[in-house]
């Protein structure tokens, strides 16, 4: 019997953690479903990724109203993904930060992902109903840009092809605090569908050069400490070596696509079977690996029909 259709059948409600990371940064974290970063400056409010709905978002404020009553001025969204991106409103931010290439990303293939991630995700995208379109940054930038909230610097950087192309993090330098957005996971599986295998462990590097002292995964806790830090990006760039090095083998072997599917499916999961969202991700991630295996260096756009099509292909019997 197949499994049902990416989350569909995860509906269970997850329990928050609202956590202190350093003087002026908070994860809003919640058992592997998306997080939210939170950076309270001397004047205003930062925060990074912006939930699926305004009604997600509004949970996110009722946690900053616990430790701030400044207002909330800026969005940084770490990439273009509906789950991350369609709750902007709710926060009514005078600025959304993207990078350029993140933009590019939203004009491209913006509404079919939205379609796309709502079928996958029922459950995350509470209250649907509220939200007002896509989500179109006020400011982007190239490579890096830095914000100044009264005396604290925030540093926003395009860090490289990844998890999509437009990949950006958020970094507090005096503090030592990163928000990765979905460049790293920790005991959360990496979704890879619009990735660039090839380029991401180059830019985790970059990640690394930085010795953050605490950061926040796109999924799972908050990582505190150097050695946590790095067991987080260690994690992430040890499955996503682990399943290209099996997909692009069965791609130069001519197998199917199903065929490397199955094989993939029996490499990984005795070591990432348990991470939240395994079985969810890896159809896609498969797929995507065996399309850069075979040259295809720009993703695919996944649209709702495409994933339904591929998810029958690839789990039936």
């Amino acid at each position: 019997m197949a499994r049902a259709f990416a989350s569909q059948a995860d509906m269970a409600e997850k329990k928050i953690t609202f956590s202190r990371l350093s003087e002026h940064a908070y994860a809003f974290t919640a058992e592997g479903d998306p997080n939210t970063g939170i950076v309270v400056g001397d004047d205003a409010v930062l925060v990074v990724d912006a939930q699926a709905t305004p009604k997600m978002a509004h949970k996110v404020i009722e946690y900053i109203r616990t430790v701030t009553d400044k207002p909330i001025k800026y969005v940084v969204l770490s990439h273009y993904h509906a789950v991350r991106v369609l709750g902007a409103s709710g926060f009514a931010p005078q600025h959304i930060i993207c990078s350029e290439a993140t933009r590019e990303m939203i004009v491209e293939r913006g509404a079919q992902d939205y379609k796309s991630e709502l079928q996958r995700f029922p459950r995350l995208f509470d209250a649907a109903e509220t939200i007002p379109g896509l989500t179109w940054p006020t400011i982007t930038f190239a490579d890096r840009m830095s914000l100044w909230l009264g005396k604290l610097q925030v540093d926003i950087i395009h860090a490289g092809r990844g998890h999509t192309k437009g990949d950006t993090i958020v970094w507090l330098p005096e503090e030592r605090t990163l928000f990765s957005g979905d460049l790293v996971e920790y005991g959360a599986t990496p979704y890879a569908g619009d990735a660039h295998y090839k380029d991401w462990p180059e830019t985790l590097q970059k990640l690394r050069d930085l010795k953050a002292l605490a950061l926040v995964p796109g999924r799972g806790d908050a990582l505190m400490g150097e050695g946590a830090v790095e067991e987080g990006i260690a994690g992430t760039q040890a499955f996503l070596g682990d399943l290209y090095n099996a997909v692009s083998r069965s791609a130069e072997a001519g197998d199917s696509l199903k065929q490397a599917y199955d094989k993939a499916m029996v490499a990984l999961q005795p070591r990432y079977g348990n991470w939240v969202i395994f079985e969810h991700c890896m159809p896609f991630d498969v797929s995507r690996a065996y399309d850069e295996a075979k040259g295809l260096d720009h993703p695919r756009i996944w649209t709702a029909e495409r994933d339904i099509e591929m998810w029958s292909a690839l789990e039936k019997a």
